[in-house]
């Protein structure tokens, strides 16, 4: 079914033409339609299947349908997302599909100056993309009056719960109008999100597409069986190849990524790295660059990668192999969007196999082994002994000079310990007796 049987409006069909679209994904066709109608909806994909269009673009057909006869009086839509850089990739695709429409936008998140957000949400607008924990304090505030609201949408619901926004979502919620149209999207449906539509949405449509744990059918996999302190050279050696053109690599810890992106600038790699305390500039700046091709690797932890539309990304790589077999499928969803093909590479230590194991019975598939000498832990030749001792050392001597950096913190004073004597005195060890 193509776009123009869903009624969207000519300003709609013409931005889906120029961003090149010919013809809606599943998630898009099965959801559109109902969103339309005005029912409530619960829509279960994983990333990588269109579920923004999915939304975006009803909604903005039926906010301009509204603003020409009604006017705007105050904000008709909210959207909530989890993460900053998922609230201002919406704001994207909201200037994309809507550039010739009469509506004003506003992105609500923290990490910036609230002023000019509140002098945006004065004006008056039509539409909200926020995190929930800076709206909260607006609304607590009186700076934004959901009176009039018509639509909200929970965006990657399941990972707001994970991040433990339950609180400030029912409180938002609790202040909203009853008679609205609710959209919950979602990449898994566990029980703590299936407990919240039944709380929050009426007599819902719902829209599920391939199950929670299918990865990407356009993502070839890859595990190579590597020791922990071999992770970075492996990394550096497979960065050498040509079709490594956009890669984002995934860790665990902030602490991680900063090691890692300094060993990979240190080797040359035009590397840039996104966690959570990175101020939102750094952010933002991280991503645009990835996106612009001016650095070839984004070194990045789960609570902000999560939802991230990056187009082009070549490689996935997982530098350290996910706890949660479904936090697997959505990092390597990050790559094989749009029907093109990309690769997804775990490293996997001894330590890990046991997560790996989890996660092919999860799948229900044996990811694929691959091997580069001098790099696995089963490497028993001389030269692969030679090349993962220098491998070693370089990793070791890079993270020496990282730590050699950083500022010293001062001894805590505190009251000075009796000299060290040998005599067999107080305030000294007794002599060792033969």
């Amino acid at each position: 079914m193509p776009f123009r049987h869903f009624g969207l409006g000519d300003e709609l069909l013409l931005a889906i033409q120029n961003a090149g679209y010919t013809r809606p994904t599943p998630v898009q066709a099965a959801a559109i339609p109902k969103v339309m109608q005005g029912h409530d909806l619960i829509a279960i994909a994983q990333t990588g299947t269109g579920k923004t269009a999915a939304f975006v673009l009803p909604m903005l057909s039926r906010l301009a349908r509204g603003y020409r006869k009604n006017g705007p009086p105050g904000p008709k839509a909210l959207i909530l997302a989890p993460t900053r850089e998922l609230a201002v990739q919406i704001m994207e695709n909201i200037r994309t599909y809507g550039k010739d429409l009469p509506l004003r936008v506003a992105a609500i998140y923290g990490g910036v100056e609230e002023d000019a957000q509140i002098k945006i949400l004065r004006k008056g607008v039509h539409l909200v993309v926020a995190t929930p924990g800076r709206l909260i304090d607006l609304v607590g505030r009186q700076q934004v009056d959901f009176s009039g609201l018509e639509t909200l949408v929970l965006d990657e619901a399941d990972r707001m719960l994970h991040m433990g926004f339950l609180p400030d979502i029912e409180t938002l919620v609790a202040d909203l109008p009853r008679q609205r149209q609710t959209l919950m999207f979602s990449a898994t449906f566990p029980r703590e999100v299936e407990s919240l539509a039944r709380r929050f949405l009426q007599q819902p449509k719902m829209v599920q597409i391939g199950k929670r744990s299918d990865p990407a059918d356009t993502v070839d996999q890859y595990v190579y069986e590597v020791s922990p302190h071999l992770k970075g050279a492996l990394l550096l050696e497979l960065l050498k190849q040509p079709k490594f053109k956009r890669v984002l690599v995934f860790v665990r810890l902030k602490d991680g990524a900063d090691r890692l992106t300094v060993f990979l600038a240190n080797a040359g790699v035009k590397v840039a790295k996104l966690h959570s305390s990175r101020s939102q500039e750094q952010r933002l700046k991280a991503l645009q660059d990835f996106k612009d091709g001016k650095v070839q690797v984004l070194v990045a932890t789960d609570i902000v990668a999560r939802g991230i539309d990056i187009d082009g990304v070549s490689h996935v790589v997982n530098h350290d192999f996910p706890v949660n077999p479904e936090d697997y499928v959505h990092r390597i969803g990050r790559t094989g969007r749009a029907e093109a093909r990309g690769e997804a590479i775990s490293f996997v230590p001894r330590g890990d196999l046991n997560l790996l194991g989890i996660l092919e019975l999860f799948i229900g598939e044996r990811l694929e082994r691959k091997r580069l000498r001098g790099f696995d832990y089963h490497a028993v030749t001389p030269a692969a002994s030679q090349d993962a001792g220098s491998a070693k050392r370089d990793w070791r001597k890079r993270t020496r000079e990282m730590e050699a950096k950083k500022i010293a913190k001062p001894a805590p004073r505190g009251p000075k310990k009796p000299a060290d004597r040998r005599d067999g005195k107080p305030g000294g060890s007794k002599q060792a007796r033969d």
